[in-house]
């Protein structure tokens, strides 16, 4: 028995902003894909096929024999005892301990904390394959064309700024001896690649143009500005100071003033404007630099300017970076947060500092990062602190003296606060950072230590707290009204697909599962086709012809396509569903595959209990009937909901009264075939 189509839900406009949001999503993935690299589809294949994971992993890995696997000590985590398995005949390596693993590309991406491309190049480079490029469109060319050449221009400027600092008579004279007066010795000079710009004011623009570079790419980048007199260098009389991106490409410069005329005085910096590759709101400056480090250390510290960061690391600490004076924005913290959830906020002493370490703190604890300050002795920054002290000494004076950002603000606000009103409004603020954070028991543990600290009654702050976060959640539902509304227009198309679920049920991911283990597996041997043929069914392409009879699809994007790669090539001779998922150029596929694909004991699939075709058959049955089972309960409550505001419209009623009758029936039909053995 098939369930029949429900025509009712038809036009549900629930299904057409779903889907409309579904094609956005894989067009932006494809798109994104595309402009990762433009590598083909074949060079990636052949790179995937030449990589053996276990010469990747143990390039980084002390890898030793574990049966038909290899073990080591996982390079994610502080690991005591090896827990970072590798499968060869899998192609995958998981850690069973934190959980992190994939196939060689997710490695090296999350390892080196480089992107999909350049994961793919360094294999490449590796294996010796060639990296064919696809054919661009003319617009893709352009614009690939356009980032390319300031990328390229950036990283002349960049040697350009560099060479001038080490061999020109005045980048000696002026530059270097102002590095040199801030301690800074010539292999960190090196490792930030810092600079000078000559005096004169188009030094850089003609040398430019006698190099070939196009003048309107000086003018992007920001290294020139342009008036009458045509191109003038932006930096000119600077000691320079390259911002380099998390894969270490050179997006930007800022710049200090520092001539013969006003050598070692202090003035403001001038950086690059944002550009078409720099924008400053997503850029932290030492990031490439301190990457490694801060996953190592699991901690990063945050300080204010250049100079503290470079000072920082000749200090032997590498694990720090600048935001160069500006709110943190929400991409810097969830950039940060690739690498650690634990920053330290390390700032001098006075109001300045203060003040800076004070903003952008409710946005840390929002995004879930584990927030500690540490303001140092009055005259310090960290830039002098740290050219007084080892990296040792250093260290041990942050563990003794930070504090988390909550005790560090209590003390702060309420220091010498008598009046009453003025100590509420201090208490309110702190109470609105704890509602921010979204750990339900790290924010109860602040709760119970303010109330302790401020010798008030912790009911009272639950309250305001819970106040908040609901105020909180009103804005975001309003938001995402506003927003539905503006695509209200989009979402009432046509569309002729089946009711769908509005959230990811866990039958949802039963079902994926088992095509990313089983989805090349037979199930239905020999069955008889309309036109008298013979036709056998795998796991995938029995979910996709079922849930296909009634316009079915999962509501999870990623979900939907991975049965349609699955089917696409369940005709393909070798294809094995689980190799295929776990070593796919998507990494959020691969990611997912190893996620679902692998039991929690081994990596080898002899392991695996060797399942008969009609064990298979049943389960898949019987998971395709439960969720059906879930859309049409979901079904139900929608239409009680809507029962419930009908008031008084008793034409509405009775339609709805029918619809929720007919809607009965079929969950009855469904529950009655699910509590049999289905054998179709």
């Amino acid at each position: 028995m098939r369930t029949q189509p429900n025509k009712m839900h038809k036009n549900n406009p629930f299904v057409h902003k779903a889907r409309i949001l579904c094609n956005i999503y894989f067009a932006f993935r494809s798109i994104c894909i595309i402009f990762a690299g433009m590598i083909d589809r074949a060079t990636v294949d052949k790179i995937m096929d030449a990589v053996n994971i276990v010469d990747v992993v143990g390039e980084f890995v002390n890898l030793r024999k574990a049966g038909v696997n290899y073990k080591g000590l996982c390079p994610f985590h502080d690991d005591k005892t090896p827990s970072f398995m590798v499968s060869p005949a899998r192609q995958i390596c998981k850690c069973f301990a934190c959980g992190e693993g994939g196939n060689a590309v997710n490695f090296l991406m999350k390892h080196e904390q480089i992107t999909y491309p350049e994961a793919l190049r360094w294999l490449a480079k590796k294996y010796n394959i060639e990296i064919q490029e696809r054919e661009l469109s003319d617009d893709e060319k352009r614009e690939q064309s356009e980032r390319e050449s300031m990328f390229i221009v950036n990283e002349w400027a960049c040697q350009y700024f560099h060479e001038i600092l080490k061999n020109d008579v005045d980048g000696q004279a002026i530059g270097k001896q102002y590095f040199r007066s801030r301690g800074i010795r010539d292999d960190i000079i090196e490792k930030f690649q810092l600079g000078f710009a000559l005096s004169k004011r188009d030094a850089l623009a003609n040398e430019a143009k006698r190099k070939g570079y196009k003048p309107e790419f000086l003018v992007k980048t920001g290294l020139c500005g342009e008036n009458e007199k045509g191109l003038y260098d932006r930096f000119a009389g600077r000691a320079m100071f390259p911002w380099l991106n998390v894969s270490g490409k050179v997006v930007a410069f800022g710049g200090r003033k520092l001539d013969a005329a006003t050598k070692g005085v202090q003035q403001k910096y001038v950086n690059s404007p944002d550009s078409e590759i720099y924008h400053k709101e997503r850029e932290l400056y030492g990031i490439y630099q301190a990457k490694k480090a801060i996953v190592k250390e699991d901690c990063v510290y945050m300080v204010e300017g250049y100079t503290d960061v470079i000072a920082m690391h000749q200090c032997g600490l590498e694990n720090v970076v600048a935001n160069s004076g500006t709110a943190l924005s929400v991409y810097q913290i969830k950039l940060l947060r690739r690498f650690t959830q634990n920053i330290v906020l390390l700032y001098d002493g006075d109001e300045a500092g203060i003040h800076a370490a004070m903003r952008g703190t409710d946005m840390l604890l929002q995004e879930g990062m584990n927030v500690k300050v540490l303001l140092l002795p009055d005259g310090d920054d960290p830039d002098s602190f740290a050219r007084k002290h080892t990296s040792q000494q250093f260290k041990d004076y942050i563990e003794a003296h930070q504090t988390d950002f909550i005790q560090f603000k209590t003390e702060l606000m309420l220091k010498n606060v008598k009046d009453p009103i003025k100590r509420a409004e201090a208490i309110n603020s702190i109470v609105r950072s704890v509602s921010v954070i979204p750990d339900p028991i790290i924010r109860a543990t602040y709760i119970g230590e303010c109330a302790r600290r401020l010798e008030v009654d912790e009911r009272t702050l639950i309250t305001q707290t819970n106040k908040y976060i609901a105020g909180d959640k009103e804005e975001q539902r309003k938001t995402a009204e506003r927003e539905e509304q503006r695509q209200q227009p989009a979402a009432q198309q046509e569309d002729t697909s089946f009711y769908r679920l509005s959230f990811e049920s866990t039958v949802e991911r039963l079902i994926i599962q088992n095509i990313i283990r089983h989805g090349d597996e037979i199930i239905f041997s020999d069955l008889e086709a309309e036109d008298g043929t013979t036709i056998s069914l795998n796991v995938a392409q029995y979910v996709d012809y079922d849930l296909s009879q009634d316009n079915l699809s999962f509501s999870t994007p990623i979900y939907n396509k991975i049965l349609s790669e699955a089917v696409e090539h369940s005709a393909d001779k070798d294809f094995k569903a689980d190799r295929y998922f776990m070593q796919h150029p998507d990494p959020e596929i691969s990611q997912l595959a190893l996620m679902l694909g692998i039991d929690s004991h081994q990596l080898s699939r002899s392991f695996e209990r060797q399942e008969s075709e009609r064990d298979l058959r049943q389960r898949m049955q019987h998971l395709i009937l439960d969720f059906r089972m879930d859309i049409v309960n979901q079904h139900m409550k929608e239409v009680q909901r809507q029962l419930k505001e009908a008031g008084s419209n008793m034409e509405l009623i009775r339609e709805l009264m029918e619809e929720y009758k007919q809607t009965q029936e079929l969950r009855n039909a469904l529950a009655r075939q699910r509590g049999s053995d289905v054998i179709v």
